[in-house]
C-alpha cells in the first residue's frame, strides 16, 4: 500500500478487501481446472461414442493417419457430416439420392488429418470440400466393402 498514492489507498484497500487471497485464488484456480477438464474428457468420450455408433450405422470406412489423430478425426468427420446433412437435407433442398451420391464421396476421403483440417467448416460447405480434396486425401477404392 505504501507504493500507492494516499488518495488511492482507500479504494483500493476496498478492491482488495473483495478478493481472495492469493493461496486462496490458486487453490480455486486448480480446482476449476480439474473439473473443466473431467467434463472435457466425458464430453469426448459421449462425442467418441456417438461417432463410433454412426460409423457402424452408416458402414463409413476407417479412418487412417497417426494413432493419435484417427478417434478426433472420426469425431470431425461425424460432426461436419451430419452438419451437412442437416443443413442439406432435413432443413435445405436436397433429396435422398443427391445425398446419397455426397455420402459415397464421403467415404472416399478417409485421411484423418483432412477431417480434422475441415472440423470447424459449415455443413454446407462438405460438397465443395470432398471436390477439393486431393488424391492424397483419399484411400485406395474398395468396390467390396
Amino acid at each position: 500500500m505504501s507504493g500507492r498514492s494516499a488518495d488511492r489507498r482507500a479504494g483500493f484497500a476496498r478492491w482488495l478487501g473483495g478478493r481472495d487471497c492469493t493461496d486462496c485464488w490458486k487453490a480455486a484456480r486448480d480446482s476449476d481446472m480439474a473439473s473443466r477438464e473431467e467434463w472435457l474428457a466425458a464430453r469426448r468420450a459421449e462425442e467418441q461414442e456417438a461417432a463410433t455408433a454412426w460409423v457402424k450405422q452408416f458402414d463409413m470406412p476407417p479412418l487412417e493417419g497417426p494413432e493419435k489423430a484417427l478417434a478426433w478425426g472420426e469425431r470431425s468427420r461425424h460432426q461436419l457430416v451430419t452438419a451437412a446433412h442437416t443443413a442439406l437435407v432435413a432443413e435445405g433442398t436436397w433429396d435422398e439420392a443427391d445425398w446419397a451420391v455426397l455420402e459415397e464421396k464421403t467415404r472416399t476421403v478417409n485421411r484423418a488429418g483432412w477431417w480434422i483440417d475441415q472440423r470447424d467448416a459449415d455443413g454446407t460447405e462438405l460438397p465443395e470440400l470432398l471436390d477439393a480434396a486431393t488424391e492424397a486425401d483419399r484411400g485406395t477404392e474398395n468396390p467390396y466393402r
